[in-house]
């Protein structure tokens, strides 16, 4: 089933691991093709994320659209890089 971008936001997602990364609180669009490049997590889950900080998953990354939002692929645990703790 098709969705308006607009109501990918609020949308929980889970890893593929079905655990829960956090919500979507904005999309990363590309102008160009007029397609969703990404999805922006502003709170992630501090068990995945360093200090829960955001996040940006690629849209490639998104196995399905339903009620929720499960991606085929997220890291184990993604790291804070030092410049940015700064």
């Amino acid at each position: 089933m098709l969705k308006e971008g607009t109501e990918l936001i609020g949308m929980d997602v889970y890893t593929d691991k079905a655990i829960h990364l956090g919500k979507v609180d904005d999309l990363l669009l590309d102008v160009r093709r007029m397609k969703v490049y990404g999805l922006y997590i502003g709170h992630t889950n501090p068990n995945l994320v360093e200090d829960g900080v955001a996040v940006s998953v690629p849209y490639r990354w998104v196995k399905a659209v339903g009620e929720i939002i499960i991606l085929k692929k997220f890291p184990p645990y993604v790291s804070v890089p030092p410049a940015a703790k700064e």
